[in-house]
């Protein structure tokens, strides 16, 4: 079997990264993608950068074991943190996805920028290197998203606790007056109808999904790896804990979805 005909792996701290899964099932509908979600161990925002090294080596040698042709650390987090390492230690092409800080600096009118974000992802050397690369001019409004990832795992995304936790964190960023918010993590997009709410429609809402899968198919033709026949592909889901969540977010998704729980 030909190597084009593998897998696309995608791996996140849990199942935020099925947005990105999204994105790339729409760009790519003819290729095969295994999915890993690590939600025993979410989330990475509050390890220790050696622990999320440790753990996105888990992940990969998991998804490379699968035979993936390509990985996507669909996790800010892990590729902030990590994927340095991965690249300098596996063969395979790597995909990262970090907070979309650069096209909000072109989209900005009032020069301020707000990002939501987890704390390993603010705190990382390469959100601080792609930071000092934008205009001095411009302001960036940081918050840590603190116990968003949790509830969204726990599948309480309507819940009034997480309702008022994103006030706490975007209202600061109002009155302060952001024009641009920039979703600095893969769970973050499932929150969009009730950000929306709070932040109205004068403020644009940023995050990486369609640029990594442009990103993702880029390099696959670089590589020459796009997959070679035209059948629809298939997808397969691993999860180490609660795959109802999962099952829920993807149950408008096509049949063609396998979801196995498993320890990994």
């Amino acid at each position: 079997m030909k190597s084009n005909n593998f897998s696309i792996g995608i791996f996140d701290s849990g199942i935020g990264g099925a947005s990105i899964w999204a994105e790339i099932t729409e760009l790519l509908p003819n290729e095969n993608i295994i999915y890993l979600s690590d939600s025993k161990n979410a989330p990475y925002g509050e390890k220790s950068s050696q622990q999320i090294i440790d753990l996105s080596i888990k992940n990969t040698k998991f998804l490379l074991s699968q035979n993936c042709k390509i990985i996507v650390v669909a996790c800010n987090t892990a590729t902030t943190n990590a994927i340095k390492f991965l690249r300098a230690n596996y063969s395979v092409p790597f995909i990262g996805i970090e907070p979309a800080i650069k096209p909000a600096a072109l989209e900005t009118k009032t020069n301020k920028i707000g990002i939501l974000a987890t704390k390993g992802t603010l705190n990382s050397q390469l959100f601080e290197k792609t930071s000092s690369t934008i205009d001095k001019q411009i302001t960036i409004i940081e918050a840590i998203g603190k116990d968003l990832v949790e509830l969204i795992e726990d599948g309480k995304t309507e819940s009034l606790e997480m309702k008022k936790l994103l006030h706490t964190y975007l209202d600061p960023m109002l009155k302060k007056g952001v024009d641009c918010l920039v979703l600095g993590c893969t769970h973050y997009p499932y929150l969009i109808p009730h950000i929306r709410e709070i932040v109205g429609n004068k403020i644009q809402i940023i995050d990486s999904g369609q640029a990594v899968a442009k990103q993702t198919k880029w390099i696959l033709e670089k590589h020459n790896l796009l997959k070679i026949d035209k059948k629809v592909g298939t997808h397969q889901f691993y999860i180490n804990k609660n795959k109802k969540v999962l099952e829920q977010i993807l149950s408008k998704e096509t049949s063609l979805l396998k979801i196995d729980e498993k320890d990994f």
